[in-house]
């Protein structure tokens, strides 16, 4: 069973795109575990609740990165026509806002000012 250089890179998207999947189904069962053992063990409903969208950010940004790679790899290698290189820039500008928009609500301050908010902690 020989597989091409083309083969093998689909099948390796493939594989990026369920890790990615996998990271945000699990790491969103994760979440909504510990916001569960949160409110059984008394945490503050609100903490609880803060805790789980942070869980949440965090699952969706790495699920996001992870899917990021597939498409990449995809336009670059697997498909490498220019409709197929704009459809993943569309696609990575959406996902880049996206991320950035999370980032934000998980820590509460846009990226650039992340350093003044530590050293003021």
């Amino acid at each position: 069973m020989d597989l091409s250089y083309t083969e093998f890179m689909s099948d390796a998207v493939k594989v990026f795109e369920l890790t990615g999947v996998a990271i945000l189904i699990v790491g969103s069962a994760i979440a909504f575990v510990g916001f569960g053992l949160g409110i059984v063990r008394g945490t503050a409903r609100l903490v609880a609740f803060k805790n789980l969208r942070d869980a949440l950010g965090r699952a969706i940004l790495l699920g996001l990165e992870v899917l990021v790679i597939a498409d990449i790899v995809r336009t670059i290698v697997v498909e490498p026509t220019l409709q197929s290189a704009l459809g993943l820039g569309v696609i990575v500008v959406v996902r880049v806002l996206l991320s950035f928009a999370i980032d934000v609500e998980v820590d509460g301050v846009a990226p650039w000012r992340r350093a003044e908010k530590d050293a003021g902690a």
